[in-house]
């Protein structure tokens, strides 16, 4: 079988494709025979080793496929049963892999195996954002930064179907038009607008109780300017680079901002959590009111390629690796 394996940190070119054995499943495990493997920005961080793996590693968080055997002790699956998950463990660019059944969750059929793919990690991510870290109630007026993302796009979904009013924020006017068509009340153009700014006028000079950031150290100052007194910022990525040096006065001066980086690693630790947030995602996809935009796929062989896509910010929506 072939994977994808990195044996140092560096650029894409780090991603190889090569043979590797993969073992009968061990006592708790599931071998699962992908057939679409989700590809994320979180991904290039553990290539360029921003978060550091033990190495040489598998690579990828996030795929779907059917069970080809199940190890001893796994009784909820069985061979053929459809399943994805989206939270690791780590080697997920791989046409078969071992991964523990318990981490793993059953597709109902209203859910395509591109659709599980392309929506795991992104819509648990946005499923513990919007229902946990902060509890979007209708009504609300939220800050999304990176809109028209995998995440963006379905935050916006989300965030409409809650009841909410979504501003988001893009870097071309395509883009925008994307997000507005994805849930988002309005998309300011960061590229030609001031963030914050527009956000105070759409919101009277209030400002918004949360923003969701999985930009990083480009967006820190916008987002910490649209928050109202006592509001939220939710850092949850660094697509353009950590927060550094960061003075915690800041959140003083202010207004008495509150400040979490959070992960969707700790929010689905018990096997409780993570199958909750994913039978609501199924739910939220399954009723409609969230679609899932696969807008590119690449083959697995052309993984490199993929994350340079990524990175230059040439994608739009989810990317699929096809194996």
């Amino acid at each position: 079988m072939k994977a994808i394996r990195i044996y140092t940190t560096g650029g894409p070119d780090v991603l190889k494709f090569e043979d590797v054995e993969v073992a009968a499943p061990g006592k708790g495990e599931v071998q699962i025979k992908h057939t679409a493997i989700g590809l994320n920005f979180i991904d290039t961080y553990h290539r360029s080793g921003l978060y550091p793996l033990p190495l040489p590693s598998g690579i990828g968080l996030e795929a779907a496929g059917f069970v080809e055997a199940v190890g001893e002790g796994v009784t909820h699956l069985k061979e053929g049963d459809r399943v994805a998950y989206g939270n690791g463990p780590i080697g997920a660019y791989a046409q078969l892999r071992n991964a523990p059944a318990n981490r793993v969750s059953k597709l109902p059929e209203a859910i395509g195996d591109e659709t599980a793919a392309a929506m795991m990690l992104k819509g648990m991510t946005v499923r513990y954002l919007l229902r946990e870290t902060y509890v979007v109630k209708p009504g609300d007026t939220v800050l999304f930064h990176a809109a028209a993302g995998g995440v963006g796009l379905i935050a916006g979904q989300w965030l409409k179907a809650l009841g909410a009013t979504a501003i988001g924020t893009a870097g071309s006017e395509e883009k925008a038009e994307l997000a507005r068509a994805h849930g988002y009340r309005h998309v300011i153009n960061y590229s030609t607008e001031d963030v914050a700014a527009r956000v105070r006028e759409l919101t009277d000079g209030k400002g918004v109780p949360v923003v969701y950031d999985g930009v990083g150290q480009a967006t820190l100052a916008a987002s910490l300017d649209s928050l109202q007194t006592r509001g939220l910022l939710v850092n949850f990525g660094n697509a353009s680079g950590p927060v550094t040096n960061f003075n915690t006065g800041i959140l003083a001066a202010k207004g008495s901002l509150y400040l979490t980086r959070p992960t969707l690693m700790t929010y689905v630790a018990s096997d409780e959590a993570l199958q909750a947030n994913a039978a609501d995602l199924f739910d939220v996809v399954a009723s409609g009111k969230v679609k899932i935009e696969v807008n590119q796929r690449y083959g697995l062989a052309d993984a490199a390629q993929a994350h340079r896509d990524l990175e230059a910010r040439k994608t739009t929506g989810s990317t699929i690796l096809i194996p």
